[in-house]
């Protein structure tokens, strides 16, 4: 029993390590061009730009909660049948919370302060072409948290009724990813 209770320690730790390592990455990467690349683009596409980070965060956290309440169950029949896709959507499933905790989580929170320092930068381009006092900012912001927490409560509800024609989606587009045989 110890065994299994190191085994699955090491395996949190390991995750852990990984999960890091990866929002590490793209946490700087994606920071490095939202404040080099964008200043220099214009305003309109900055704020494109920022709704469109913005959905980017919110499908994937629809994502996460759809793999999280799929049933496994509805999938084996297509896989079964050799079905394209189907042991690939049994895969997130079973994988869950890596899944989710990728989605959510990594890609979530890193469009969460992406748009957060998107945001500061349409801000300014506001300010300096309006001449407008620098409280915009706090506007702004708040319109970004409000879009970003509506938006996902709007797609929890929308994943929670459509979690199979979501995992099912998303199977399909990582297929070329995990070879022909899924």
């Amino acid at each position: 029993m110890k065994q299994k209770n190191n085994k699955k320690n090491n395996e949190n730790i390991k995750w852990f390590i990984e999960v890091f390592i990866i929002t590490f990455i793209l946490s700087l990467f994606f920071s490095y061009i939202s404040t080099v690349a964008l200043n220099d683009i214009p305003m309109i596409p900055a704020i494109v730009i920022l709704l469109a980070v913005i959905l980017v965060g919110i499908i994937f956290d629809i994502i996460g909660v759809a793999v999280t309440v799929a049933e496994e169950e509805e999938f084996h029949a297509k896989a079964t049948k050799k079905i394209k896709g189907a042991k690939v959507a049994v895969r997130l499933i079973r994988n869950a919370p890596k899944v989710a905790n990728i989605c959510a989580d990594v890609i979530g929170d890193i469009c969460g302060v992406l748009s957060g320092a998107i945001s500061a930068i349409v801000a300014m381009k506001i300010t300096s072409l309006y001449v407008m006092p620098f409280q915009v900012q706090f506007l702004i912001s708040a319109l970004v948290a409000s879009l970003t927490v509506g938006g996902k409560a709007l797609g929890k509800g929308f994943a929670g009724k459509n979690s199979g024609k979501i995992v099912w989606i998303v199977s399909k587009i990582l297929r070329p990813f995990y070879g022909k045989e899924n």
